[in-house]
């Protein structure tokens, strides 16, 4: 299918969008980040890093903006924190908070201004340098036995191009989506023909885009020419429309459940999804859900 193609490198280095207001959690949100905000007992964004670690990928580059500290805080060492932890033998609660900073490292950029989740991604030229690289948005919290990212870096080492996390969803809720439209070359993918963000009518599919992405770097040419679109922002699907001009882009639909943490709701499904598997309080939290009088 790309026999003619440079062979793409390995996927080392994922972005992590993480500079918006979160205005949809307000009050919660005006003073911690809304990536921050628990689920269970890790904060949303953690989740997603270690679903990008679980996929092999090694350099994290997080974009922030005012107010956002705290994520750096959390994935920094606390040097009194741990001192405290080892004085108290609590070796299970220190190998918990330096895991996912072994095992990968962070560097930060600030987006000064809201200007779009694409303007977020061009702001990381310099950071991803000239390699293909990932896409995650840390309120998008995907439960799958394989990594969603990992299942897409599956379809990327064939395709050498491209690749877009996709999900069916209903026809009436296509306009909070980009939408794609494709060919389906096999189960769950497809080579993307088009592509509408939050289409008001008419979406050429109900094929949505969820928060995964592995982007060549071609997409950073792509931002420079794309105009701004909805908001006034600089949207990341009118940049891979511009992209599909000169490349192809190749879709991926995932195995997995997927829960949208940016959402009041998705976030308290999410919440009562793990905490049903977390073996520390899932027994009293099924008799509680089993006595409420719904």
């Amino acid at each position: 299918m790309t026999t003619k193609k440079t062979k793409l490198k390995k996927i080392k280095k994922a972005v992590f969008p993480a500079a918006g207001f979160g205005t949809r959690f307000l009050p919660a949100t005006k003073a911690i980040p809304k990536e921050m905000l628990p689920l269970v007992d890790k904060p949303l964004i953690q989740y997603v890093i270690e679903e990008a670690a679980d996929a092999g990928i090694e350099e994290i580059i997080i974009v922030t903006g005012m107010g956002k500290t705290a994520i750096e805080d959390h994935f920094d060492i606390s040097f009194e924190l741990e001192s405290l932890l080892k004085e108290k033998g609590k070796k299970l609660l220190l190998k918990q908070i330096r895991e996912i900073s072994d095992r990968v490292t962070f560097a930060y950029t600030r987006q000064k201004q809201p200007l779009g989740l694409g303007h977020a991604v061009a702001i990381t030229r310099n950071l991803v340098s000239n390699e293909p690289f990932a896409v995650l948005l840390g309120d998008d919290i995907i439960d799958a036995k394989v990594p969603a990212i990992k299942q897409m870096e599956k379809l990327y080492n064939k395709v050498n191009a491209t690749v877009i996390a996709v999900q069916k969803v209903p026809k009436n809720q296509t306009h909070l989506y980009g939408v794609i439209q494709g060919v389906k070359i096999g189960p769950g993918t497809y080579r993307v023909t088009d592509l509408v963000e939050k289409p008001k009518s008419n979406p050429p599919s109900n094929l949505a885009i969820i928060g995964r992405y592995i982007l060549t770097p071609g997409i950073f040419d792509a931002f420079e020419v794309t105009k701004k679109g909805k908001g006034g922002e600089l949207q990341l699907t009118d940049a891979l429309r511009t992209l599909l001009k000169t490349e192809e882009i190749y879709a991926c639909e995932f195995e997995g459940d997927r829960y949208d943490a940016g959402d009041k709701l998705g976030f308290l499904k999410a919440n009562i999804s793990y905490g049903l598997k977390h073996s520390d309080i899932s027994k009293d939290l099924k008799k509680f859900l089993k006595g409420l009088k719904l």
